[in-house]
């Protein structure tokens, strides 16, 4: 049995921990969560080593912690840093195929590795950032088994 993840935005971390007591996580699809949320089987401390590592520059060891919003039973939500999405916005192709190298040559990490994969999950989150930002929001991960 595997973990997913499922990526959205939300104003402010009161409103996130509300989510999943309005609705069951196998329940969730597309648009529910508002921002066009994103199912994903990466977890979310891979998407913040990847944009920081790979944009930013900055070394693996030195990627923010997740906060923990909600711990439950059944589910976690936790927040993702702002420094995550907010570089994506703003960056061309060049830059995030970059990143995409620069992540798929990092060692000891997990998550894909494959240049192009990473390149393509980069330019969804380069969406979701756009999305983030117009609407307000900061970036949530809801995980379940």
């Amino acid at each position: 049995m595997g973990v997913t993840y499922k990526y959205f935005g939300a104003p402010n971390g009161a409103t996130a921990a509300r989510v999943p007591i309005s609705m069951r996580p196998e329940e969730l699809g597309g648009d529910e969560l508002g921002m066009g949320g994103m199912f994903t089987k990466i977890k979310p401390e891979t998407i913040a080593a990847m944009v920081l590592t790979g944009l930013q520059g900055m070394p693996l060891h030195k990627v923010p912690p997740l906060e923990l919003v909600v711990l439950h039973p059944d589910y976690a939500v936790v927040k993702l840093p702002m420094t995550v999405v907010d570089p994506l916005r703003g960056v061309g192709e060049e830059s995030v195929g970059a990143a995409a190298f620069i992540w798929s040559t990092v060692p000891d990490r997990g998550g894909p590795r494959d240049a192009f994969d990473v390149y393509q999950l980069l330019h969804e989150w380069q969406d979701f950032s756009v999305r983030l930002h117009e609407a307000g929001h900061q970036p949530y991960c809801l995980v379940w088994p």
